[in-house]
């Protein structure tokens, strides 16, 4: 009797990058997804270590190869505004007069995405310069 096969997964399976955006939607919408409505002022609520959760994981991703430059910076950076659309969407279900400004509230969250991921990939691209294991 042969054992099933498991299929192998390489630093640069598309898995990683999604187990990563995960990671990093976790990391930047758990706090802010339990503030109150009166204390979720935009760019102010998202400070803190959710940004920094979507650098670290952008820089992880980006030093081990998992994928190119473009990749890893715009992916993680989708983190943060995809957080807001599910606060977003779940505040309107309870009461739909909120979030009137939600176009502005998707722009400063797609800036904040941005320029935290691009800090995680620029230093895991320099970790990725010293290494090997240079993606194709």
């Amino acid at each position: 009797m042969t054992t099933p096969k498991i299929p192998h997964t390489t630093r640069s399976s598309p898995a990683w990058r999604w187990i990563g955006f995960a990671i990093a939607l976790l990391g930047v919408g758990f706090k802010y997804w339990q503030l109150p409505y009166a204390h979720a002022d935009l760019p102010e609520a998202l400070f803190g270590p959710g940004l920094a959760a979507v650098a670290v994981v952008a820089m992880l991703l980006r030093a081990f190869g998992t994928a190119r430059y473009m990749v890893v910076w715009l992916l993680l950076a989708a983190t943060v505004p995809v957080a807001v659309v599910i606060r977003i969407l779940s505040d309107l279900a309870l009461d739909s007069t909120t979030h009137n400004l939600w176009p502005s509230e998707l722009l400063v969250a797609a800036g904040l995405g941005l320029a935290a991921s691009l800090v995680g990939t620029l230093i895991g691209s320099l970790f990725l310069l010293r290494s090997s294991r240079r993606p194709g």
